[in-house]
């Protein structure tokens, strides 16, 4: 007999606030010491290898399809640092990267994937994976003099980590002890034993930086700043030439920036500017100058500079204007050189800046925008973004660019000339990009807004087809178009890919993220909808053959328009979604939930906030009507959304709607990003795959898959 659908208990609780009563009818699945929680969960990842069985097939085929294009023993184009060549390798067969170096003799970055007999192995993830079912390394930073190693491993997908030091130069031993808990981002000091790190406190917020000395006990570290405000994070890093640890206190709408004399770590850190509600900026430096990237009368931002010694910003040097619907989203510093990292007509774009002989003051007053150079790009839309650059006094810039046809493609800019050299494109197995092609869509929203998709498909596919389209739309975080090996199984089956650019995200500036947050996040959920009847009524796919996808942020987006609009979508794929969206907002005790009340609102204080949020909780707002097929993740270890919002979503979907096809597939070993290692991601994608190709009747490649293990044009 086939598994039923796990049944919860249900154990009502009443939940009031600003008058309001809801009854939670699986509340009590929150609590993970109830024995009942992990039985529940395994019956459903049960019930999940049971209905989705059948597929196993089609995941198998999809599989190796993504294994048979991918170059599994690749090299990644070095990037020069001091006196060497850092590079990544994977290899065949083996899940996780190996890190490593070679001595830097001048010329172009070596290329090849056969080790090199000058290459030191810094770190193989492989050796560190051997006995553990999950791993993620982070933190992974040389000191100044390249003669450390400092990287953190997380075991259990809870994003704390263990942090450990190597010894990198002959005759000098390791550091013994090990740095437990410590959250993301690290620095060195200029004197090579000396580390600054990050703590979190009970909601998983980090808020402290500590300062270790290598081979002395961690019980005795000192703390050097601690973020009392519970809606700001702190993380801390170098700046480029070496000058400043920074310490970057941050909230959705507020910055904070300290910073401390690398050549005295025992030295108190600073504030570069006070802290002004509202005011966001980041800080590098540059020859006695901090380059400041602020939002100060600048929706988009623009750029000054402000003596190091101190001021503020009355006292700075405007050197890049603010231009409105030009996002300027990061500044790096070189030492003849300033890069601006823009959105520019809703794709990321990099330009570059000649900073004058007599420093970067003289840039003041100068049409520095007008005489920049903007880093060529054939396609549109595509993506380019900045690559690694530690080098201030390098003479070319290191670009990245790709688009959703066009593998990701490493090139090196010359600053003086802006000669471009292609340094490497993703080889690609078995695949032409000339045989698919990639525009830019526009839908209409309620509010006469136009909204932009990015859509790719196979040049001779047939309309209406079968199609997938993919949504986000928070935080300001943008979804660019990306090349992927892993979408082309999808492709080659006559699927249709598209990104809807939704507000909430930062496609076109900040304003597109200010119309998609908090009370006007009803835009996001509005604009995915549109989209998707904009492809339906543009003849390019019908309801049938529509799916949905997103997760976390965009699992929330899926809750919504699962709700709003269930008869647009056959599939709807929602991983790790943020669906008990208010009951977890009037929670500050589960981890970041201050933090985003920035972000969504603060339903605790605001009665507003309340109602607005509940209006769109997909948990509150399920209804009984025919959902279209659902396949939900979740994650036990996960410290950013629980595994229990989309447990008590699914209990409430089946309860509302018997006959609703609905998986609920949770991860007992891992964390928000899924499980580690990239043959058990592309098996987790090609489950995914396999249940949209599985609901949109999209089973069988036209013609075969033509996977011949040649390597395509689009090779290095």
């Amino acid at each position: 007999m086939p598994l039923a659908p796990p049944s919860p208990e249900r154990r009502p609780e009443v939940l009031v606030a600003h008058g309001d009563r809801r009854v939670d009818d699986w509340y009590w699945l929150r609590d993970r010491e109830d024995p009942a929680v992990l039985e529940h969960l395994q019956a459903e990842r049960a019930y999940a290898d049971e209905v989705l069985g059948p597929l196993e097939p089609l995941r198998e085929a999809l599989f190796a399809e993504i294994k048979a294009r991918v170059v599994e023993t690749d090299l990644s184009v070095p990037v020069r640092h001091g006196p060497w060549w850092y590079y990544q390798r994977t290899e065949e067969q083996k899940s996780y990267r190996v890190h490593c170096r070679r001595p830097w003799r001048g010329g172009d970055p070596p290329l090849g994937t056969d080790p090199s007999s000058d290459e030191t192995v810094l770190l193989d993830e492989n050796v560190l994976a051997q006995g553990n079912d999950y791993l993620r390394v982070a933190n992974l930073v040389v000191s100044p003099r390249h003669d450390r190693l400092a990287y953190g491993t997380d075991t259990s997908g809870a994003e704390l980590y263990d942090l450990t030091f190597l010894s990198l130069a002959p005759g000098v031993p390791d550091a013994s002890e090990t740095v437990p808990g410590v959250s993301y981002g690290l620095a060195w000091a200029n004197d090579d034993a000396t580390v600054f790190y990050t703590r979190v406190d009970h909601a998983m917020r980090p808020y402290q930086v500590w300062r270790h000395r290598l081979g002395e006990d961690p019980a005795g570290d000192e703390l050097v700043h601690q973020e009392d405000d519970e809606r700001f994070s702190v993380s801390v890093g170098r700046t480029k030439d070496g000058t400043y640890v920074v310490i970057a206190c941050e909230s959705t709408t507020t910055s904070e920036w300290w910073v401390v004399d690398a050549d005295h770590p025992g030295s108190a850190a600073r504030a570069v500017l006070a802290r002004d509600p509202g005011h966001e900026y980041s800080v590098e430096h540059h020859r006695g100058w901090f380059v400041i990237l602020t939002n100060d009368e600048a929706e988009d931002f623009r750029v000054v500079a402000l003596d190091a010694m101190g001021g503020s910003l009355d006292d700075a040097i405007e050197i890049v204007p603010h231009r409105q619907g030009v996002r300027v989203e990061d500044v790096d510093v070189f030492d003849r050189w300033l890069v601006l990292s823009e959105r520019l007509e809703g794709e990321p774009v990099v330009r570059i800046v000649e900073i004058p002989g007599a420093g970067i003051a003289a840039l003041a007053g100068t049409d520095a925008v007008g005489s920049s150079r903007v880093v060529p790009c054939g396609e549109h839309p595509a993506t380019t973004w900045e690559g690694p650059n530690p080098e201030p006094s390098a003479t070319s810039l290191r670009v990245e660019q790709t688009s959703l046809v066009q593998p990701r493609t490493v090139c090196d800019v010359d600053f003086a000339t802006g000669t471009v050299t292609v340094r490497k494109v993703e080889p690609v197995r078995d695949y032409d990009p000339a045989a698919y092609c990639t525009t830019r869509l526009w839908a209409t929203a309620p509010d006469g807004v136009a909204i932009p998709m990015s859509v790719v498909h196979r040049a001779d596919v047939s309309l209406p087809a079968p199609c997938l389209l993919y949504g986000y739309g928070a935080y300001e975080v943008s979804i660019d178009p990306v090349f992927s090996a892993r979408r082309v199984p999808l492709l080659d089956r006559g699927v249709i890919y598209a990104i809807a650019h939704v507000r909430g995200g930062g496609e076109l500036g900040r304003r597109w993220y200010l119309d998609g947050k908090t009370a006007k996040k009803e835009h996001t959920f509005s604009d995915f909808v549109a989209c998707a009847r904009r492809l339906v009524e543009g003849g390019m796919t019908t309801p049938d053959r529509l799916a949905a996808h997103g997760r976390s942020a965009g699992g929330l987006l899926m809750g919504a328009i699962v709700n709003r609009a269930p008869e647009l979508f056959a599939a709807v794929v929602a991983e790790v979604p943020f669906v008990d969206c208010l009951t977890t907002m009037l929670d500050e005790s589960i981890p970041l939930t201050v933090g985003e009340f920035e972000e969504w609102g603060d339903p605790i204080r605001d009665r507003d906030a309340y109602f607005t949020i509940k209006s769109y909780s997909p948990y509150d707002n399920v209804a009984a009507v025919t959902h279209p097929a659902l396949f939900v993740t979740g994650a036990l270890n996960d410290p950013r959304v629980g595994y229990w919002e989309p447990a008590k979503w699914v209990a409430k979907l089946r309860a509302l709607d018997p006959r609703a096809k609905v998986v609920f597939r949770p991860e007992l070993s891992s964390g928000h990003g899924g499980r580690s290692g990239r043959y058990e991601l592309w098996r987790d994608e090609a489950l995914v795959g396999a249940f949209v190709l599985d609901a949109l009747g999209a089973w069988e490649v036209p013609g075969g898959s033509g996977l011949s293990g040649g390597v395509s044009s689009a090779g290095v």
